[in-house]
């Protein structure tokens, strides 16, 4: 039997049942506290007969008790079902109901909502509100009291599901992706030997718990981990917590970032006590990377995945950032997503299956213990990612002579402007480089004489100034006619998903709309 998430847990535990697992505003729990509130809510879920080979969800803003949730669940030996707390609710309502779940645990901020997930989703038997007592529901007190705070055992096996997790919906309806608690424990084992620790580190979760940050601090827990729980990446509130609580990791998407740097206190606060500053979800710039390392120092690190290929397919370290910043002849990397990792295999694929040599562009390909069994329910779709034994992550690269994974773009984004193929995060590159420049999304729009034109989507700084001019002749110096926007607009925010990836998906649809075909 392979060890369950919740036993990695557990091991934390071990390591000091007084140390403090979770802290949020002025509230902390202890490791020994957390683990025997895991306790009475697996208890509470298993005489609700919710337990192995059934689902619960947790429906909440970043809370420190909310992730207690996630850990009771674990500990029933159930599946966690994530719920972006800032996705539609229709699209919530799709996986609660796909994923056939039968409790949600919610926050309060969501009370209202939650009124309309009763009528939508006759699946979930019961809800329990983790903050205090809602509209016909009990609060978490009141449900897990009387319940045993000794251990329940559940036998899980490594197919058994830890977690359904659903993918972005930026291209369609969210599929379900079960992760297994053998998913789990390869993902621990890249990130371990990724990001090794001699002293216990502290975590500053401010990113979406739903998605990469809650992954952070369940591969963390097991090294004796603080979990600071923020409730969004706030820059100021961030600065703070850092000096405050001496926070040694932190993780949050580019956009996020970018954000931070933009602000105007952030040269002068003390990081001092970081160790990591991990981005993933998308692409960093260079120029903002080089910027990253000058106000943060030399701790940044990244990593690349997906939610079937998750968190740290490939590695790119706080050495590689150094070695890249120092040398000319490895400034290339900066671009690069880092090497496979330890224990998950990565390579180019053509579209016949074959295997591509290094500087030969095709479809990243990945294998091992991190990859997904399968969609759930989904077996068609299942199908068409696993072709030639390997998961398809539809995205397109290369690999570079000394095995760097280079992301060229996803393989839908591709614009073919007068049959020539254009990336479009080449372009965004050159974009940010603009010091006026917060983020930007570069895409093709309809366009009578090239099929498809060049257009970039444009958010500044606060009260900064650029030209559309500035823009394209920026683009037509470093890349090109070809690839040099034809129109720039400038919006004064981009959409953004939950865990700050701009949708190209959204600001498409305005230029694409009510075309039957949507590529040139």
């Amino acid at each position: 039997m392979v060890l369950r998430l919740i036993d990695y847990f557990d091991r934390g535990v071990s390591l000091d049942p007084e140390r403090d697992c979770l802290v949020q505003d002025d509230r902390s729990l202890a490791f020994g506290e957390v683990q025997r509130l895991t306790h009475r809510i697996g208890n509470a879920l298993i005489a609700a007969g919710i337990t192995r080979g059934h689902q619960a969800a947790v429906y909440s803003p970043n809370d420190a008790m909310a992730f207690v949730c996630v850990l009771g669940i674990l500990r029933a030996g159930a599946a966690w079902v994530p719920i972006n707390a800032r996705g539609a609710l229709a699209e919530n309502v799709h996986i609660l109901r796909d994923s056939g779940c039968e409790l949600l645990f919610y926050h309060g901020a969501f009370e209202e909502r939650v009124s309309e997930i009763r009528d939508r989703a006759p699946g979930i038997r019961a809800f329990v509100r983790v903050d205090r007592r809602g509209d016909g529901a009990p609060s978490l007190d009141d449900w897990i009291a009387g319940h045993d705070d000794r251990a329940p055992h559940v036998p899980c096996g490594p197919r058994d599901y830890a977690a359904i997790r659903y993918t972005g919906g930026t291209t369609g309806v969210p599929k379900g992706v079960p992760l297994t608690h053998l998913n789990f424990a390869f993902m621990l084992a890249n990130a371990s030997a990724a990001m090794p620790y001699e002293d216990p580190p502290v975590y500053l979760a401010a990113a979406p718990m739903t998605h990469v940050a809650g992954a952070m601090s369940l591969m963390l827990l097991p090294h004796g981990a603080t979990i600071v729980v923020v409730e969004r990446p706030d820059p100021e509130v961030m600065m703070e917590a850092i000096e405050k609580r001496r926070v040694t990791t932190v993780f949050l998407p580019p956009t996020a970032i970018y954000t931070w740097l933009a602000h105007p206190g952030a040269r002068d606060r003390d990081y001092s006590s970081l160790r990591y500053f991990h981005y993933a979800a998308s692409p960093m710039s260079p120029d903002k990377l080089r910027e990253a390392i000058e106000v943060f120092g030399p701790v940044m690190s990244q990593s690349y995945g997906q939610t079937e290929s998750p968190f740290i397919s490939t590695y790119f370290s706080k050495r590689d950032h150094a070695e890249a910043c120092r040398d000319p002849a490895k400034a290339h990397r900066l671009r690069s997503a880092g090497r496979p990792s330890l224990f998950t295999a990565v390579e180019i694929m053509d579209d016949g299956g074959g295997i591509l040599e290094s500087g030969e562009v095709g479809e990243i390909v990945t294998r091992g213990g991190i990859v997904m069994d399968g969609y759930y329910k989904r077996p068609d779709a299942t199908a068409e990612v696993s072709a030639h034994g390997w998961h398809h992550t539809n995205d397109i690269g290369y690999k570079d002579e000394d095995g760097y994974v280079y992301i060229v773009d996803r393989k839908r984004d591709m614009i073919v402007s007068g049959g020539f193929n254009v990336w479009p995060s080449e372009i965004e590159n050159a974009i940010l480089t603009l010091p006026e420049v917060r983020d930007c999304a570069v895409i093709g729009v309809p366009d009578e004489k090239w099929g498809e034109a060049v257009k970039a989507v444009v958010e500044l700084k606060p009260g900064r100034r650029v030209s559309g001019d500035d823009v394209v002749s920026l683009c037509r110096d470093r890349l090109g006619g070809v690839k040099a926007p034809k129109t720039v607009e400038f919006w004064d925010e981009l959409p953004r998903s939950a865990v700050g990836k701009v949708l190209k998906k959204d600001i498409r649809e305005q230029f694409w709309a009510g075309r039957e075909r949507r590529v040139g």
